[in-house]
């Protein structure tokens, strides 16, 4: 059967199903796997076996692997769809979820999924893990489900790969690529943890911001000291770190720092365009937060700022007296935490170097600086002449009526970068999450249209995929 011929069919079975395909939603839902406390444990074994059974169920050849913290689910198609000519997928997801805590501002039990209609007469799923990740996640399997269910197979080889410590930083997970590399080096990864532009509006994201987390120490004095007996002639290593990381950013709001933009890319004109259409204004994003101006580099747009192009922020200084009342010392010691997000290809490594040398250049005498390294990734993207982009976008808009957005997040999802590292797979990452979703937070909910045509869309990318 021609894939593009059976595709009316499966979806009209997504919509039969809808029901039976929240009842198995919901079952996922009621497991309490918190990957982050040891007292789960047994839960995140649990929910790691519903998604072994579950994809067995539909002809996965299934296996429950373990790592030294919480298991991966990894599921291989038995059948060849695609009969060889259509690209090989790897999808990701996780099972895990976020703690709940606090759990009195739950307006029902976060393991007690509901279905609840909003004054807008949207439908919502509630519940911990309804968007993050599990509603996500099985918008895929239903997809796939469907095709098995009207065609006896899938149109293009699927493995799974569903990880159960997402939520903890993935640290076992990328040992696991690395260790089965041979096994999910496949042609192209599926990643379905990401969002829509608006809840009319697809969106596929191209990029992921990479992420560099330092720690710089200014010591001066060998004690703290009386700031009366000592102020105005001992060097004071709060005032040193404060004129340098002052001096992070210029006038433009440009980051300072030498060879700092070295591998960042302008965008292709058109999606440049397309970008500046979606007229994102500073009172839609800033406004929530009570905030008015966008602070990042002037000649950007704010759609730029937040998602394609590189940062550097302060996270956090501490220095000195910090308690109530007054201390008059001038301390011994400041730190600062400072975070680089990255895009294209900038390399980590360089820009520590680089950074730990603007530091050194500004220091005065009778100070000096240590460093700490909290982690690094480099950026992802996927190119925009890529072949599967073209084919998803316009799935995407067959779903949903209009143009699918591409745009980069500003955000990152280490694991996309190992598999083009170890793997050499490029990503295409579709959500269907929205900003209203409260993930991570109490009453974490999902639109039922998320999951709806959620999995609708997921059924038309793999036919346009496989075609």
């Amino acid at each position: 059967m021609i894939i593009s011929e059976a595709l009316p069919a499966v979806l009209a079975q997504i919509d039969a199903d809808l029901n039976r395909n929240l009842e198995r939603l919901f079952e996922f839902l009621r497991i309490q796997s918190v990957s982050t406390d040891p007292a789960y444990k047994d839960q995140c074994r649990m929910a790691a076996k519903f998604v072994a059974d579950d994809l067995a169920g539909i002809g996965f050849e299934t296996s429950i692997r373990p790592t030294p913290g919480h298991p991966v689910v990894v599921g291989k198609s038995r059948d060849n769809g695609g009969a060889g000519r259509a690209p090989r997928v790897l999808f990701y997801g996780h099972y895990d979820v976020q703690p709940v805590d606090p759990l009195d501002l739950w307006a029902e039990p976060p393991f007690s999924p509901r279905m609840v209609t909003q004054a807008d007469g949207r439908r919502i799923i509630v519940a911990r893990g309804a968007c993050d990740d599990k509603g996500q996640l099985m918008t895929f399997v239903e997809a796939c489900r469907a095709f098995k269910a009207v065609t006896g197979r899938l149109p293009l080889p699927v493995t799974m790969m569903i990880e159960g410590e997402e939520e903890c930083g993935s640290n076992n997970l990328f040992g696991f690529v690395k260790d089965h590399a041979d096994e999910l080096r496949l042609d192209l990864a599926l990643v379905c943890d990401t969002s829509m532009w608006d809840p009319a509006t697809p969106m596929v994201t191209t990029s992921l911001r990479g992420l560099l987390y330092e720690e710089v120490r200014i010591s001066c004095a060998d004690r703290d000291l009386h700031s009366g007996l000592f102020g105005g002639a001992a060097q004071n290593p709060l005032r040193v770190l404060s004129r340098i990381l002052a001096a992070l950013h210029d006038e433009s709001g440009r980051i300072t720092i030498p060879g700092f933009y070295d591998g960042v890319h302008e965008l292709p004109s058109d999606i440049r365009r397309q970008l500046a259409s979606l007229d994102l204004t500073a009172d839609d994003f800033l406004g929530s937060v009570g905030l008015k101006v966008p602070a990042g580099e002037k000649d950007r747009m704010l759609i730029e700022q937040i998602a394609t192009r590189p940062t550097a922020e302060i996270n956090g200084m501490i220095g000195g007296y910090t308690g109530e009342g007054a201390k008059t010392v001038i301390p011994a010691q400041a730190t600062a935490k400072v975070s680089f997000r990255l895009v294209g290809n900038q390399d980590p490594q360089r820009i520590s170097t680089a950074f730990r040398a603007f530091v050194r250049e500004r220091l005065p005498p009778d100070a000096k600086a240590e460093f700490q390294n909290f982690g690094s990734g480099a950026a992802t993207e996927i190119p925009f002449d890529h072949p599967a982009l073209a084919k998803t976008r316009a799935a995407l808009a067959d779903e949903w009526g209009k143009p699918a957005v591409t745009v980069g997040e500003g955000g990152s999802i280490p694991i996309v970068g190992e598999f083009k590292r170890l793997l050499g797979m490029d990503t295409i990452m579709v959500g269907f999450a929205l900003d209203d979703d409260r993930v991570h937070s109490p009453n974490e909910k999902y639109d039922l249209t998320s999951f709806h045509r959620g999995t609708r869309s997921w059924a038309r990318v793999l036919a346009a995929l496989a075609e």
